[in-house]
């Protein structure tokens, strides 16, 4: 999720949010603050820049955190398999809009709930095909956002450039996850263009923050001559590590 993108995020929780509560001077009157639920994938330390971003954004809009908006934060620490629990508290708490922060935390707000407005901070490779939106000009259902939707023969480019910075590089680990299945084309596009540059791929599978330490050893013992890391939000959440 890019750091430039929260404050847009933040505009259009705001905009949802117009539509449920009053403006911000009037709703410090009122004894009741507007919630929003923060659905997301890394765990408190690891995306707290991000929240940090959000809260300003919605501050520079008029809404201040314990004044006139409450946030319920609900975040899976690295585990998909969390995610859905997590979405389906935030629904018995009544909260008034979901932000996801990852397109699985969407999918698993949009299953939890067709009546909470779902605000999607940045989604995968096909929103459309992962069932979120029925399009990009009109998502229509209860979620909307943003999208940087690049198509998978972005991963074989991706991997062309790689071998054009490193011409002796015949030997390449990648890491991605196999558990999304939006992740699995990037990946076959990654294989037809591996044969066709003579290069060999070794396919290492993150599925949490707890698989990298092996992933890496892997790789090293393996002799890699180079790393292409395929976008998914994984791979994106734990970046530095």
């Amino acid at each position: 999720m890019p750091l430039d993108r929260i404050p847009a995020a933040a505009l259009i929780v705001t905009l949802a949010l117009s539509v449920l509560a009053p403006p911000a001077a009037e709703a410090q009157r009122t004894s009741s603050a507007v919630r929003i639920g923060y659905l997301g994938l890394a765990g408190p330390q690891t995306g707290a820049h991000l929240r940090d971003a959000f809260r300003q954004g919605l501050r520079d809009l008029g809404w201040v955190e314990g004044q006139n908006v409450l946030i319920e934060y609900r975040n899976a620490e690295g585990n998909l398999d969390r995610l859905p629990a997590l979405a389906a508290e935030l629904v018995r708490l009544k909260v008034d809009v979901i932000l996801a922060g990852v397109e699985t935390a969407a999918i698993a707000a949009k299953q939890a709930t067709t009546t909470i407005p779902i605000v999607m901070a940045t989604s995968g490779p096909d929103p459309v095909r992962s069932g979120l939106v029925a399009s990009l000009g009109r998502p229509g259902g209860n979620v909307t956002g943003l999208t940087a939707w690049a198509g998978p023969e972005m991963s074989g480019k991706q991997l062309q450039l790689l071998k054009e910075v490193m011409p002796t590089a015949v030997r390449v680990a990648v890491l991605w996850n196999s558990s999304n299945p939006a992740t699995v084309p990037h990946w076959r596009e990654t294989e037809t263009a591996a044969g066709a540059l003579g290069v060999t791929l070794l396919s290492l599978d993150v599925r949490g923050p707890r698989d990298y330490d092996g992933a890496f050893s892997t790789m090293t013992t393996w002799r890699a001559a180079a790393l292409l890391a395929l976008s998914d939000a994984i791979t994106f959440t734990y970046r530095k590590q």
